[in-house]
């Protein structure tokens, strides 16, 4: 781990010193002052220059912070229409979601097999010849598989 992150540093280092040296800023003669090419350069008259006079001029007014609470937050993600009132629908429209998961044949009733799918879907599958019950050996498929151990990293 600690030669993984050292390498990642030398090479960031190396990569930072290769970037450096490409775009010319290394200076390579010593003792010498750089040559500026000032003198070339236009000079600005004083009519050119922004004023920086701001007598008289306001900004926009800051943003003001205001402490929104716990219950505030939860209210706000029901109230849709931000009416300041939570109805009934925007109440139950966080489940419909889930619900739609639920109702398989769309037909908004839920049913004790529908709202069971997963045990019921696990029993199908494990009863192979479709006799409506499990023998012992079918129901060791159901067996939940066993999480792999995580490997010791310790040396």
């Amino acid at each position: 781990m600690l030669r993984g992150l050292l390498g990642g540093l030398a090479t960031l280092m190396l990569v930072a010193a290769g970037v450096f040296w490409w775009q010319g800023r290394a200076e390579t003669t010593f003792g010498q002052a750089p040559v500026l090419a000032v003198d070339d350069a236009p000079e600005a008259q004083p009519e050119d220059l922004p004023s920086a006079d701001v007598d008289g001029l306001v900004g926009v007014a800051p943003p003001e912070a205001t402490e929104v609470g716990r219950e505030t937050k939860r209210f706000n993600k029901l109230d849709k229409d931000r009416d300041s009132r939570i109805t009934r629908n925007e109440m139950l429209a966080a489940r419909a979601k889930d619900f739609r998961k639920l109702d398989k044949d769309g037909n908004n009733l839920l049913t004790f097999e529908e709202w069971a799918h997963a045990t019921v879907d696990k029993f199908r599958f494990a009863d192979g010849n479709a006799d409506l019950w499990l023998s012992r050996e079918e129901f060791a498929t159901t067996r939940p598989k066993q999480k792999p151990k995580p490997k010791c990293s310790c040396k």
